[in-house]
This record gives C-alpha cells, sequence and structure tokens, in this order.
C-alpha cells in the first residue's frame, strides 16, 4: 500500500468525484483512478461504486475510511515530526532520575535548558536504582540523574555531580528532635520509616546491626510524599539526605559514630548518540554550583503555603 494511493482515496471519497480530485490532488485523472484500482486489488474489493456521473462508496469503502484515514494522518504526523527533528525544532529529551532524588534539584537546569531550546520535549522517568540503569540500556532514557547503580557494564558511562551527608530525619515533636546527634543505642525499640528505594538504608541497618541495635518495627515507604508524611506525624524515624525536600516540622540530625553520605552522578551510555538537548543539560548538571545549590533544599510545598 503506497501513501499516494491512500491519499488520492481520502480525496474521491471526500469529493466523490474522480475529476475533481484528481486536480486537487495535482495528478492526472488515469494515474489516479490507476492508483485507486491498485489500492482496490490489494484490499480486495471495491471502494467505489461508479455509475455513470454518480459515484459513491461502497459498503467496503466505508468501512475502510477511518482506517486508511488514520493511517495517512500517522504517516503525514511522522513525517512533519521527522522534519522538525532535522530542523531542530523538537528537541526530545528522555531524563531518568532515581526515586531518591529530589526534581527541585533539576528544575532551574531544565528552566535554562528550556530557554535554549524552545522546542524541547520532556519525557520525565522514575525508577529505583535497578530501573534506572534498565531505562539507560534499552535506550528508553538518553541521560540519567541518580546515586550509585546496582548493575554496571562496560558501556556505563558516569560524572560526579555532588557528594552529600545523609542525617536522620524525625519529627521536631520526636524525642530525638533538638538533639545535636543521635546515639546508635536511642534506635533499640525505635520505629523507622524505610524508603524502599534509600541508597543508605542498608548501611544504615548494617551499621545498627554491628552495634547490636534492633528497632522496635520498620515501616517501608515507596513515595517520597508519603515518606514526608509519616515522619512528619511523628510516626517513626528515617533517613534523608542534604538535598531532599523537606518542612519546617522535620528537624534533621547525624548519628554518633556514622558518616553517612551518598554521591549523585549524571549517567550515560558511552558511544550512544546523544541528542542537543542531552549534551546541553549533561553539560548544565556538570557546571552547577552544587554546594550553593543544596544549601537552599527547598521547603515542601504544603509547608511553605
Amino acid at each position: 500500500m503506497e501513501m499516494h494511493q491512500v491519499r488520492y482515496f481520502l480525496a474521491v471519497a471526500r469529493l466523490l468525484n474522480f475529476t475533481r480530485a484528481a486536480e486537487e490532488c495535482n495528478v492526472a485523472q488515469p494515474s489516479l483512478t490507476r492508483a485507486i484500482k491498485q489500492l482496490e486489488e490489494e484490499l480486495g474489493d471495491d471502494l467505489f461504486r461508479r455509475e455513470r456521473n454518480l459515484t459513491h462508496l461502497t459498503e467496503f469503502g466505508r468501512r475502510m475510511t477511518p482506517f486508511l484515514q488514520q493511517c495517512y494522518d500517522s504517516a503525514a504526523a511522522a513525517k512533519s515530526l521527522a522534519s522538525s527533528l532535522r530542523k531542530g525544532a523538537v528537541a526530545p529529551l528522555a531524563l531518568a532520575i532515581s526515586h531518591s532524588v529530589s526534581l527541585s534539584l533539576l528544575v532551574s537546569h531544565l528552566t535554562e535548558l528550556s530557554r535554549a531550546f524552545e522546542g524541547l520535549e520532556l519525557r520525565l522517568l522514575r525508577g529505583a536504582r535497578d530501573d534506572i540503569a534498565g531505562q539507560l540500556r534499552k535506550g528508553e532514557a538518553d541521560i540519567a540523574v541518580a546515586g550509585p547503580l546496582l548493575e554496571s557494564w562496560d558501556r556505563l558511562e558516569s560524572w560526579p555531580l555532588f557528594t552529600e551527608r545523609v542525617h536522620v530525619a524525625v519529627s521536631t515533636t520526636h524525642r530525638f528532635a533538638g538533639r545535636n546527634a543521635i546515639d546508635p543505642r536511642d534506635f533499640a525499640g525505635e520505629r523507622l520509616i524505610v524508603r524502599t528505594y534509600c541508597e543508605a538504608t542498608e548501611e544504615f541497618g548494617d551499621f545498627l546491626k554491628s552495634r547490636h541495635v534492633c528497632p522496635k518495627v520498620s515501616h517501608e515507604i515507596a513515595s517520597e510524599h508519603d515518606y514526608l508524611l509519616l515522619l512528619e506525624a511523628g510516626l517513626g524515624a528515617g533517613l534523608m539526605p542534604e538535598s531532599a525536600v523537606r518542612s519546617n516540622g522535620l528537624a534533621c540530625m547525624p548519628v554518633r559514630g556514622l558518616d553517612l553520605s551518598r554521591r549523585i552522578s549524571v549517567y550515560a551510555v558511552a558511544g550512544r548518540q546523544r541528542s542537543a538537548a542531552a549534551s546541553t543539560f549533561m553539560k548544565l548538571l556538570r557546571a552547577a554550583d552544587w554546594p550553593t545549590q543544596i544549601r537552599k533544599a527547598p521547603l515542601s510545598r504544603v509547608d511553605a503555603a
């Protein structure tokens, strides 16, 4: 099936006149008639019934019309998009971000990127560490921003952006609030709120085990928003990186004897061609003043309101 055959068919279906359709399509009528005949042969039935000057669609032609219209529209859209991409009018960027990284860290850089590329089309993906690696490997993401990935392979490239401390966060009404630091033994019998995607969870758990400290219970949370709500409600203590969005209802402090930190990097696949938008965004991230930006970690919207 050729697209010009479909275009000719749609013109005749709309005008119900082969001569006028040929004029509209800027083609000789015999050529238009021959193309539609070939389309009918390929589809296996007549599309039109020709009765002297009266032309109308057959039942088969009526049923085929919406499908052929969709086919033509899709082909036209693909051609238009291809042209826009070649001319740089559309700048796609598939960006993967781990659940543990706050989007607020990247908003200013995305804003700057949108100024440089008016046709920026952002596709934002979220996932845990193993998800991020898979999205890169499969080509679903152009670049990624995450902590240390569990999966590694020879084509995975990474550029460190910043290293930040990870403290314990509690409600301002919690018994830990107001302390300069928390003694590991104080976690005995304490309720922990665990983000299932947090990179520091395992290290923190191993640290408590090495001190023979056993928390009372652990709540497993898979949503950053839910995590903040439970912390603010005083339902336990949890880990929080310096760059995380937080509220005035939370207090953060270190644990004595534990230097907990994480490194955030931007990842890409070596040898894979990157769009101009992806390359520019990587440059923006690598040139950013991250220590200053982290010190200005935003409050949550609920608190700010």
